[in-house]
């Protein structure tokens, strides 16, 4: 055919008449051309050159063996080379894989940290030397008072001011007792960067270049750092698990409550009661005072249970926690109250005159140097380890300790980082399964094929080991992130599609006899097939290396690699395996099982790839005057024959002969025939799914990493609630704050104001109380019965676990046929498995009513469970029988009794609050000395004073805003991830602290005056010292009355400021803003750009030449929502490029638009429909979502490209014998679309059940993004091949070319106007890049 005769892609105007001709004019000059050619050699003559060669080898099976052998080496050779020379891989699962190291606001807060770092060692707080920070403060007010000499003020007046020296010690001194009290201790610079996992890591220290320009050992104002040894073994805190526990089954979900305060004390208790407790434990010297700790004086939990359990010794109260019995609540928490880091243990809803919180925090904290060691610098990773090693024993333990009413949450040092790792890998262990359930299926696919599954699985797995190579050594990647994992399970699917390709194209050219002419077929069409769709497939994801985010970068660089070379492994090792099988393996043929012969009632064909000659699946009867072009009714009789016989279907394998059979009866042909229908179908569904695209919103909360009941996730959400993770308050508890108190007389041991406590008589046992529910051996529980006479007459009766309650309730005593308590078993032991429910209701008033049942409480009448218990039904060895009844009056209780006179409250039949049951014997009664602790109350006597004010805890997110630095240089790093080096601080030259102070007043001033962005008295406008505010009013007025903040007593301030050679280089002023941290990314967005508005506003009124004017503000959170917002912006640019990839790539393979067209139509609505689906299972658009969204066009492109790809076959009279069926133009496309579903529909459908079955698994995975993207690809690869099968094979018989058959010019024409097309299209983006304000997101 002419060059000029070629319909040309992308054409202004198609002419498809035109075409037609033109392509009809070509094959009959074709076909004459053909009858005066020879041939002499017939089928045997084939093409020389490379696909000779190629040909020649996968049909000898001596060279078919050497290509298996060499394709199992190379990949063996290059991974033992990559894991013995190369540097190991590491595995980054931090959340700060994901931050946006080039972006605005993570070079501000970088640049921060980084100056941090060279003037303090770190930028965390609470990680800093009090020492190095008292000294920062005592520099800069040296030299305030330095300049204040020079301005010839008199500063001998001032208080606590007569010289320099002076202030120092009186500065120094006041510092150590803040810090002493607060639990910041000295001479901890050498602490670990990473203290909770939770935590951003910082990435690790300057340069040493750097690091010496900024802390020169001769400067006169800093001290070099003290290393020394210490006296005393785990004196110093250095690591800590962190507890919170979550009232939970209430409505009011108060914490404070008996029952879930010995919850929470049995837990305590219980992780210090592990044998290697004492080797790890911190022992502080304020502990020895402690006479209770002896003699290990192990430092208790840092609790506000250290109030509520103390211990008695020697006539004295110890608040440590460590005594057996519950004080007064009330009392306690209003004692503990008096002391501001009280309120570091609750939420933010408690307040003195409501003294409930939802949550109570608690801290063990361990120390070092351990035993063996001499200091903190002594082998710190192999300290670091021993302890990793003995605190990873608690997860287990932990874990299982949360109750109905106590949920039981743990992180801290290596314990959070643990459980993230073993997530991950448990997640990992689920591609196992996958793996095997896509083994088992790829058999059966096979028809039974052993050989073809082993190999078409193994060449799957070495494409994994060369993309490894390729990604770690040739790249440079050294590490795998977190979303490097969905490659274990994606890639299967994805190269079984590939294997199921290459064997359905070999079965379907058993036409051609010569092996020789068949092998080079099967290559040239699979491998040009595959190639196709695994381009967009590779393009798709390595459109994500153009991510900011640099774990989405890496994750699609990783599956680029990894699909190109699964394809490349693939096209080299199947040809090979499919010469052996078919030559060697023919005679030992695998037959087909016996219990799917007779399913099938048909015998076992000889090989399930026989080269037996071929008989035609379709036979088109063609009768005259039915067909008419122009007509919209059946335009294509099919006739199909009598079921195959059992050679027939030899050739195409028994299980692949019966799939393709359903797929021609029951899809193509009922597709064919209704093709307008579904066409109109098509275009409803798609405007409903572009609507239901428009509703989509984007996430209204923070990213969730887990499922939201794991420990991980709840404990990450409740960060928001929290303190930030600078404050630490270790020594906040009782054991540091309180004194050993003498003891009261007795009749102080109740309170006055919360009532009694009762207890049980002392003629009666007690069992320990250290377990939350009173439990004894063999899981016993004993049931406290209470009593309130309420002056009528029927009195109300209450059940607890608890020995007590608060006043009025009365403990039972035992005449008059009650009962003071009995015993029951907590789970169903031999045969007492009868289970009675204790229900409570609060809809009473002006008390609760206790109910018990041998049901479920009634929920409809408000009724709730308190807790359960077991009893037999009926009488046992060692138990006696109770009677129990509800009464028919006002006020309705529930009393158990030990005979019936006093339970038969009516004479009705027994029911579920009527009866009898049998409880164990309790043991023989013993005299228990109840503790005299119990129910305490320090405050009865009115000595606890006055509750202490809420300070600031970091509740919010906290702003600084920075003067002096100018950004960070980051020319030497080579990549932009958060392992490695942050880069330099570039200064400001121009700033002068002296020249901009009154304007530095003023701008605290009018920040912290703004209520709406800052809280009240959140702003930190000067470092840590007491004399900087009375020396800074006499270097300008504006500096009088600076806000102060309210902050814990011995709490660092957030403000700093960086020195070096006597100057001031940089200062940073921190404000703790209003801004929730618990709010999505895209709603705290808007709190960003109210603050950058705001200090721009405040900065332009500055003079021009202020050096304060080049000042910025950052935030560590704003880092996070940045993450959020650009990862979602950039997954969408990668959608958009993927999509111009996939049209690129798709119009040069099929070099025509009517076969362009239907392509694009597909694609378009699979993802609509995807992410209608998405709207409908009620998701919101977040960074997850969007990642996934990113890589649906080169998955849904894949086939509907494969059937195009078949269409083109059909068309091919070499090798399809449509040719001369019809002359009809109509006919010939609705011929070409069915034979082309014949020819890869097995293929593709086998793909789609494989690629869904090896993401399922990824369904039950722990980690969230793993489990949305399982879930978003399984919904787009059922949706890609329904529209496959459907859409687009309609759209093939209505417009698709009738006489195409893309010859080579065609191709290249088509590559040439998409190459001009692209480059037009990249002049006018970069244009158009070039006039966009460069402006901060």
């Amino acid at each position: 055919m002419d060059s000029e005769d070629e319909p040309l892609l992308l054409q202004g105007t198609w002419n498809l008449s035109e075409f037609e001709e033109q392509e009809e004019e070509e094959e009959d000059e074709e076909e004459e051309g053909e009858e005066g050619t020879e041939r002499a050699n017939g089928d045997e003559q084939v093409c020389k050159g490379l696909w000779w060669a190629l040909g020649w080898v996968y049909t000898q099976p001596w060279a078919s063996g050497l290509v298996l052998a060499v394709g199992f080496l190379v990949p063996f050779t290059l991974s033992a080379y990559m894991f013995l020379h190369c540097e190991p891989l590491d595995i980054d699962l931090s959340y700060s894989a994901f931050e946006v190291r080039s972006h605005a606001s993570a070079e501000r807060f970088d640049a921060l940290a980084i100056a941090l770092k060279s003037q303090l060692g770190s930028w965390d707080r609470h990680r800093r030397d009090a020492e190095g920070f008292d000294l920062e403060a005592n520099a800069l007010r040296d030299l305030l008072l330095l300049m204040v000499n020079r301005k010839g003020k008199d500063v001998s007046t001032m208080a606590n001011v007569t010289e320099p020296a002076g202030i120092l010690g009186q500065t120094e001194i006041g510092i150590h007792n803040d810090n002493r009290q607060f639990g910041n201790e000295k001479n901890n610079k050498t602490k670990e960067e990473k203290t909770d996992s939770t935590n951003p890591k910082i990435a690790a220290s300057l340069n040493s270049s750097d690091a010496d320009n900024h802390r020169k050992p001769d400067s006169p104002l800093i001290r070099e750092r003290r290393f020394a040894g210490y006296s005393y073994l785990q004196t110093q805190a250095l690591w800590r698990i962190e507890l919170v526990f979550v009232a939970q089954g209430d409505k009011d979900n108060n914490i404070f409550t008996p029952e879930r305060l010995h919850t929470i004390h049995h837990v305590e208790r219980l992780l210090m009661q592990h044998p290697q407790f004492q080797q790890f434990c911190w022992k502080p010297l304020e502990a020895l005072r402690d006479l209770p700790l002896g003699p290990s004086f192990c430092s208790p939990p840092s609790s506000l249970l250290s109030y509520l359990f103390p211990s008695e010794r020697a006539g004295k109260i110890y608040y440590d926690g460590m005594g057996p019995d519950l004080a007064d609540i009330h009392g306690a928490l209003s004692l503990a109250i008096t002391h501001p880091q009280f309120y570091w243990y609750v939420d933010e809803t408690l307040t003195p005159d409501k003294l409930q919180s939802s949550l109570l925090r608690s801290e063990i904290h361990f120390g070092a140097p351990l035993h063996s060691f001499y200091s903190l610098q002594d082998r710190p990773l192999e300290q670091r380890r021993l302890f990793r090693d003995f605190v990873v024993q608690y997860a287990d333990i932990l874990s299982q300790q949360s109750t109905s009413k106590v949920k039981v949450l743990y992180g801290g040092t290596e314990l959070f980082d643990d459980e993230v790792r073993k997530t991950f890998h448990s997640d990992m262990l689920l591609a196992l399964f996958s793996g095997g359930c896509i083994t088992v299926l790829v058999y059966v696919l096979t028809s039974f094929s052993v050989f073809l599954t082993f190999f078409g699985l193994a060449s799957i797995g070495l494409s994994c080991l060369v993309a490894l190579f390729l990604y770690h050594v040739v790249f440079g990647v050294k590490y795998l992130g977190i979303l490097n994992g969905v490659a274990a399970f994606v890639i299967i699917g994805i190269g079984v599609d590939d294997v199921f390709v290459f064997i359905s194209t070999f079965r379907q050219s058993d036409h051609l006899t010569c092996s020789m002419q068949r092998m080079i077929y099967t290559v040239k069409t699979a491998g040009r097939a595959t190639f196709l769709t695994s381009f967009t497939t590779a393009a798709a994801y390595a459109a994500n290396t153009f991510s900011q985010i640099p774990a989405v970068h890496d994750f699609g660089l990783f599956m680029s690699l990894i699909v190109s070379c699964c394809w490349l492994w693939v096209s080299i090792l199947m040809p090979a395996a499919l010469c052996i099988w078919t030559q060697c393996g023919a005679a030992h043929g695998n037959a087909c099982p016996k219990w799917w012969t007779t399913l099938t009632k048909l015998s076992a064909s000889p090989s399930p790839l026989s080269d037996d000659d071929d008989v035609a699946l379709i036979t088109v009867e063609m009768e005259p005057g039915v067909y008419d072009s122009e007509s919209d009714a059946a335009l294509l009789s099919l006739s199909v024959e009598a079921p195959l016989s059992v050679s027939t279907e030899g050739n195409v394998g028994v299980v692949s002969a019966h799939l393709q059979r359903l797929l021609r009866h029951w899809v193509a042909e009922p597709v064919v025939e209704k093709r307008k229908t579904i066409i109109g179908v098509y275009v409803l569904v798609l405007l409903g799914s572009v609507w239901c695209c428009c509703l989509l919103r984007p996430a209204s909360h923070a990213p969730v990493l887990f499922h939201r009941d794991t420990n991980l996730q709840r404990l990450l959400d409740l960060r928001s609630n929290l303190s930030a993770q600078g404050i630490a308050c270790h020594m906040c508890s009782g054991v540091f704050m309180e004194r050993p108190h003498n003891l009261h007389s007795t009749a102080d041991f109740t309170s006055s104001t919360s009532g009694n406590h009762p207890t049980i008589p002392s003629n009666q046992s007690k069992p320990a109380s250290n377990s939350t529910a009173q439990t004894l051996a063999g899981g016993l529980l004993t049931v406290y019965v209470f009593k309130l006479e309420m002056g009528s007459a029927v009195p109300l009766y209450r059940y607890s676990l608890s020995a007590s309650v608060p006043a009025p309730w009365q403990a039972s005593s035992a005449g008059h046929g009650d009962v003071p308590f009995f015993q029951a078993y907590s789970s169903p032991h031999s045969n007492f498995s009868t289970r009675m429910t204790v229900c409570v209701s609060h809809a009473y008033h002006p008390r609760p009513r206790w109910m018990l049942t041998l049901r479920s409480c009634d929920g409809g009448r408000r009724w709730r469970s308190e807790f359960e218990f077991y009893v037999a039904s009926v009488e046992q060895q060692h138990s006696r029988r109770l009677y129990f009844a509800q009464h028919t009056i006002s006020p309705y209780p529930s009393r158990v009794c030990d005979g019936p006179p006093g339970c038969v409250f009516s004479s009705g039949p027994d029911g579920p609050t009527q009866g009898s049951f049998y409880a164990p014997l309790p043991a023989a009664p013993t005299q228990i000395k109840i503790s005299r602790t119990s129910g305490f109350n320090p405050c009865s006597g009115g000595e606890c004073g006055k509750p202490a004010v809420r300070p600031l805890v970091d509740t919010g997110a906290m702003v600084f805003v920075v003067f002096g630095i100018l950004g960070v240089n980051r020319t030497q790093r080579s990549d932009n991830h958060v392992i490695g080096d942050l880069g330099s601080v570039i200064y400001d030259p121009d700033f002068d602290v002296f020249n901009e102070i009154g304007h530095l007043c003023k701008l605290c001033k009018a920040i912290s005056a703004n209520t709406k962005l800052v809280k009240p008295g959140g702003a930190q406008c000067l470092p840590s010292g007491n004399s900087l505010t009375s020396i800074l009013p006499l270097l300008h007025p504006e500096c009088h009355s600076l806000p102060e903040p309210n902050l814990l007593p011995g709490q660092l301030s957030h403000g700093a400021v960086g020195m070096q050679g006597g100057r001031v280089h940089w200062i940073s002023m921190a404000f703790e803003s209003t801004t929730y941290k618990g709010k999505s990314s895209f709603q705290t967005h808007s709190d960003f750009l109210q603050w950058e508005s705001f200090l721009q506003k405040q900065l332009a009124s500055l003079p021009a030449s202020s050096a304060l004017r080049r000042g910025f503000q950052t935030c560590q959170h704003w880092k996070q929502i940045f993450m959020e917002i650009i990862g979602v912006e950039s997954a969408l640019y990668s959608l958009l490029l993927s999509l111009a990839i996939c049209i690129a790539s798709v119009a040069v393979f099929t070099a025509h638009p009517l076969l362009l067209l239907p392509i694009l139509l597909s694609i378009l609505g699979m993802v609509c429909l995807v992410v209608a689906v998405m709207y409908w299972l009620g998701w919101e658009m977040g960074a997850v979502e969007a990642i996934s969204l990113s890589i649906l066009v080169g998955s849904s492109v894949d086939y509907c490209l494969h059937l195009v790809e078949g269409y083109l076959l059909a068309g091919d009279p070499e090798t399809s014998g449509l040719a001369n069926q019809s002359s009809d133009s109509s006919i010939k496309r609705q011929l070409r679309t069915l034979e082309a579903a014949n020819h890869v529909g097995v293929a593709i459908v086998s793909s789609a059940v494989t690629t869904v079955i090896s993401t399922i698994p990824l369904f039950f995975c722990v980690i969230v993004p793993f489990a949305k993207f399982g879930q978003i690809v399984a919904i787009n690869t059922a949706i890609s091949i329904a529209f496959t099968l459907t859409v687009t094979t309609a759209l093939l018989a209505t417009m698709g070319p009738a006489d195409f058959t893309r010859p080579p010019r065609a191709v290249l024409k088509a590559a040439l106007a998409v190459l001009i097309m692209g480059v037009c299209g990249g002049l006018l983006w970069w244009t158009g890049s070039q006039f966009a304000p460069d402006t901060l997101i």
